[in-house]
């Protein structure tokens, strides 16, 4: 199997850091060789000078001004939404979900404007250079096996489970099943899909995850229900995804709805297995190393905290925290709570596919955090979340992520256009040579558009849709 190598100015995460230490690992190599082995891993990553001669007959992809960073990973966005970003009228979640996004998932029903959907789903992913996804999926098993399927034929990776409600108002009735046919369902796409194309978790690119929309789509009995079946496939690695402390309007909106509905001290409780009146103990909790809770705006400590201690991960959402009016995630509290934390898009909560935008918008919320809780996030806590923290949230660390030698070669080759190209030739750069690294990196981030991803690789291998 022939070698390949890609010459190029790479930019990764080396190790397995805490984003409080993303700094200290950030690695920048200006005149970079990665080479990517036949098997699809990566076995060499470092300066051109220094590459081996055993790597001399590899095939060589010279990249001029180009850089090469580890592919994108998005830890939370709606398959069913795939129509509905920039949906005008809805106003805040809870009147958006009944106005336009229920509605909007509802066509999914017909199986031909599903399988339009997974193709064009696929394509945009790709475009926007996400090689690894978190999906939030559909409630029509017939959509989910679109989206499944044109994965697979991509090569892409992902993690997904339809979207489970079991209670709901007018406009959620197509979305809905009873108890048992929630359970049914959600079992049937786990023996489908968990691990397709190897049976092997360790090795597959498709993953099924447990998907309750939120605690107000579902009840007790479901959760009840949903931890037993975790508790049954946990050992396969199954995934659990939902959200969380989204939407904090005083009295009427997600988090005191919920806290009223369930009679609970706080929204993670419901999920923790806590979810009956008095935060009393009804069922398994769903939380742990594979678990995803999007958004967590609005945590108590104590949430943040039992986060951390499981090993429970946040997608950060700060597009569609800004586009529904959800407020800020504070940067600091959340970080020194020590809870993994990871970037999404949420289209079409969000109006954007590419995670370098939920990058550049999580700066520009947090250095506007009022008093001391704004901070000037570093270009590699930046990186951090839209690669390896998605890659850890996805508990695939070890395989994706980030350049090192071992790692599935899961890359990108940004080679810079439009507004992009100039800014980078032309800025000024500090003498300070670590400063001017942040500050290349930060106009990367900041600046890349589709236009600049030219090439996707998952496995080494060339994504073309």
């Amino acid at each position: 199997m022939t070698d390949h190598v890609h010459f190029g100015h790479i930019f990764h995460l080396t190790g397995s850091p805490a984003v409080t230490g993303a700094a200290d690992a950030l690695v920048s190599i200006p005149d970079g060789a990665l080479v990517i082995g036949g098997d699809g891993t990566i076995r060499y990553s470092g300066e051109r000078s220094a590459l081996p001669d055993e790597f001399a007959t590899a095939e060589p992809h010279e990249h001029p001004g180009g850089y090469l960073l580890p592919g994108f990973v998005d830890t939370h966005i709606h398959f069913p939404q795939t129509y509905a970003g920039d949906s005008y009228g809805g106003g805040q979640l809870l009147e958006w979900l009944n106005l336009c996004i229920f509605p909007s998932e509802a066509r999914f029903a017909d199986p031909d404007f599903a399988q339009a959907a997974a193709v064009e789903f696929t394509r945009r992913r790709v475009a926007a250079g996400t090689t690894a996804m978190m999906v939030f999926g559909s409630a029509f098993p017939h959509a989910q096996d679109s989206l499944f399927a044109e994965t697979l034929k991509a090569g892409l990776r992902i993690v997904s489970g339809r979207g489970i409600q079991t209670v709901g108002g007018d406009s959620a009735t197509p979305l809905l099943t009873s108890e048992e046919e929630a359970i049914r369902l959600t079992k049937a796409e786990i023996e489908k899909w968990h691990a397709a194309g190897t049976g092997d978790p360790a090795t597959a690119l498709v993953h099924v995850a447990i998907v309750p929309r939120f605690s107000l789509s579902v009840t007790t009995e479901t959760l009840r229900n949903l931890g037993e079946l975790y508790d049954e496939h946990r050992s396969r690695g199954v995934y659990v995804h939902t959200h969380l402390n989204e939407n904090n309007r005083p009295g009427t909106g997600e988090i005191d709805t919920t806290k009223e509905v369930y009679q609970v001290d706080s929204y993670l409780d419901t999920y923790d297995g806590k979810f009956l009146p008095g935060s009393s103990v009804g069922g398994t909790s769903l939380l742990g190393r594979r678990t995803i809770l999007a958004h967590a705006v609005h945590c108590q400590d104590s949430e943040l905290a039992r986060m951390a201690e499981t090993g429970t991960s946040i997608s950060h959402c700060p597009v569609s925290q800004l586009f529904l009016g959800s407020g800020t995630m504070p940067w600091k509290r959340t970080v020194e709570a020590g809870v993994n934390i990871s970037a999404g898009t949420d289209f079409g909560g969000g109006d954007e596919w590419l995670i370098p935008r939920v990058l550049g918008d999580a700066f520009k919320q947090h250095i506007t955090e009022p008093g001391d809780a704004g901070v000037s996030m570093h270009p590699a806590e930046m990186l951090f979340i839209g690669t390896l923290g998605g890659a850890r949230a996805l508990d695939m660390e070890e395989r994706f992520g980030n350049l090192d030698v071992g790692k599935e070669a899961d890359f990108l080759v940004i080679e810079p256009a439009d507004a992009l190209e100039p800014v980078l030739q032309n800025a000024v750069r500090s003498e300070d040579p670590d400063l001017a690294r942040d500050q290349t990196l930060f106009a990367l981030l900041m600046g890349i558009r589709e236009s600049s991803i030219a090439e996707v690789y998952v496995q080494g291998r060339r994504i073309v849709v």
